[in-house]
């Protein structure tokens, strides 16, 4: 379990977040100078150097998303003008991509942050660069929203039978980690865009994206009320099947994780940071909207349960640091002894640990813990504040271990930020070092740019910047002279 520290406050990183931002500014000018494009996007480190392998090109996003995460951070317009040209040299056909369940990790991160940027004041408004921004999200979201699957759901949904984003695995298969990719949805929506399907008849993105996250909340995750042998409070399987010819539910499946009965932590980290950043972007929805979605109240209710869910069974089988091993369930997890009571060692001989999954899980609880303190919810007639006070404390107590030895990356020819992180445990991707029994001291591009995105959102409450959300780019500012 996680030993919060209940003393530290944000203030108490700004030595380690100076130190972060600079090694960070030399790890993407390093891959920007070594890497070759040419063989894909990077993807995860080998022997400090990154290479590509890919179910889909899905990480691209985070490569030149992190360069604007930079400028965001830091002022440094090297990394802005990096980040702007790349995105609009490269990112083009992620937009219009079919094939993926990654738009909003792709399109977010890049077009998305550059917009938010410019609606900010961050860098100056330029109307046909803002239009750019925009039509790309608004399409980006309407592809991503055009990956569906209708299902029966086993609850009783006042908006229709449900459905979800289905993963590059085909229409049977939804995995925990697309709930992120709902951002895509949310932004498009809220930018104004309907999409169009055959007959003309409109898609609400909205709609879908919540069809989605409920769908996410009820078969991703588990909430001890006896579902299954393993049901145990905010436990997460990575995919969910359905049979897609009467659209019922079937099974928990896993790609990445060690079974579908087990818990893959990096999807639960999914879980916890998409559940908690959805909630924040509910409180923009105006309540006539939601009316005949369900109404605000339920599916407030619906995400705060899954994302308190998520978060305690995190915070409950993390070790003491805050780092988690790749899976809950791993096999040789036993022979580590009490490691849920002593601070985890990558460096073991039995099972690898997953910084990646940390950094997401970070702001996972970074955002639950802000979202309750800040609206004073309550749950089973517990003090509304103390629980976001503890998510609260425990993110900053994980994003605390990352920003330090062993999981910053000090070696100037290692092109990786974040060390430590588990790309494809089953299928053996991951480079283990001679004379090692499990991988570990390696890099991931999406590892390294939530740690960023993690640490920007610390940096600006530091600095008294605005809010940091993924849907503040949708907000048009009062000075701006033109219609979207």
């Amino acid at each position: 379990m996680i030993q919060l520290d209940p003393s530290l406050k944000p203030a108490d990183l700004s030595t380690k977040l100076q130190q972060f931002w600079e090694i960070s500014a030399k790890k993407i000018k390093l891959i920007e100078q070594q890497y070759n494009p040419a063989h894909g996007s990077p993807v995860f480190t080998m022997q400090g150097r990154y290479t590509t392998r890919g179910w889909t090109e899905w990480t691209q996003g985070f490569q030149y998303g992190s360069a604007i995460i930079q400028f965001d951070a830091t002022g440094d317009t090297e990394f802005l003008e990096l980040g702007r040209l790349k995105t609009l040299a490269v990112m083009a056909p992620h937009v219009s991509h079919t094939g993926v369940h990654d738009h909003g990790f792709n399109n977010v991160s890049t077009y998305g942050n550059l917009l938010r940027l410019m609606r900010e004041g961050k860098i100056p408004f330029n109307a046909w660069e803002a239009n750019f921004y925009t039509l790309a999200l608004k399409v980006s979201g309407a592809v991503q929203a055009n990956r569906w699957t209708p299902i029966n759901s086993k609850t009783e949904s006042p908006f229709g039978t449900g459905g979800f984003i289905h993963s590059f695995n085909g229409p049977h298969s939804l995995f925990v980690d697309t709930i992120r990719s709902c951002r895509s949805l949310v932004v498009s929506h809220l930018l104004g865009h309907t999409s169009k399907g055959e007959g003309d008849v409109q898609i609400n993105l909205l709609e879908r994206a919540l069809h989605h996250i409920e769908a996410t909340a009820t078969y991703s995750v588990y909430y001890g009320e006896g579902r299954d042998s393993y049901d145990v409070w905010g436990r997460t399987a990575h995919e969910s099947i359905f049979n897609v010819t009467d659209g019922h539910y079937r099974c928990p499946n896993s790609q990445q994780g060690y079974t579908g009965f087990s818990t893959w932590t990096r999807g639960l980290a999914w879980a916890m940071c998409g559940f908690a950043e959805s909630l924040e972007a509910l409180l923009l929805i105006p309540d006539d909207e939601l009316t005949a979605l369900g109404g605000r109240e339920r599916l407030e209710s619906l995400m705060l349960k899954a994302a308190r869910a998520t978060c305690d069974f995190y915070i409950e089988h993390t070790p003491l640091d805050g780092v988690p091993y790749w899976d809950t369930g791993a096999p040789d997890l036993h022979k580590l002894g009490d490691y849920l009571h002593q601070p985890a060692n990558p460096y073991n001989e039995y099972e690898p640990v997953d910084s990646s999954a940390a950094a997401i899980a970070a702001q996972g609880l970074l955002r639950l813990g802000h979202y309750l303190m800040q609206h004073s919810h309550s749950m089973d007639g517990e003090d509304a504040e103390k629980p976001g006070v503890i998510y609260w404390q425990a993110g900053l107590t994980v994003l605390n271990t990352l920003l330090d030895i062993p999981y910053l990356s000090t070696d100037p020819a290692h092109q990786g930020l974040l060390l430590h992180s588990i790309y494809h445990r089953p299928n053996g991707w991951d480079y283990r070092p001679e004379g090692s029994k499990i991988p570990y001291g390696e890099s991931s591009m999406w590892g390294d740019y939530h740690i960023r995105e993690a640490a920007l959102y610390v940096q600006r409450l530091l600095d008294e910047a605005p809010y940091y959300a993924f849907f503040t780019g949708c907000i048009r500012q009062k000075d701006e002279q033109h219609e979207w």
